[in-house]
């Protein structure tokens, strides 16, 4: 699977020109941390951005991976400020494979708070 190789290339390298190029024109974007969708791929770029910075760390790892057609979910795991975290990806994949809807949830909510204010904060420097 080309898309799901191409985002894990994304992960690795954190490169903005390849998440960039995997994200559709009309992609949405759902934070576990804002309650409305961010659409467009400005809006998705930037939240996937902040979020490769804020959650790759060197205990970042995904557990296990359900690829169905153009959806895949990814559970991943890491540790943030002493918090044991675990989340879920869940990519939706346009024809041409790029992302078209990808949303995040994460747990527990004490990571949550964490991953809030480091996002806010990420989110404030890439402006």
């Amino acid at each position: 699977m080309a898309n799901i190789d191409a985002w894990h290339a994304v992960v690795k390298t954190r490169d903005p020109q390849l998440l960039s190029d995997l994200i559709a024109d009309e992609a949405v974007f759902h934070s576990p941390l804002v309650h409305t969708p961010q659409a467009g791929k400005v809006l998705t770029t930037a939240y996937l951005t902040a979020a490769l910075h804020v959650l790759l760390n060197d205990s970042f790892h995904y557990v296990r991976e359900v690829h169905d057609g153009e959806h895949s979910v990814l559970e991943f795991a890491l540790e943030l400020d002493g918090i044991a975290v675990n989340g879920v990806d869940m990519i939706q994949w346009d024809a041409d494979g790029k992302i078209l809807d990808f949303k995040v949830m994460i747990r527990p909510y004490k990571a949550i708070e964490v991953v809030r204010t480091r996002m806010a904060a990420m989110l404030e420097t890439l402006k």
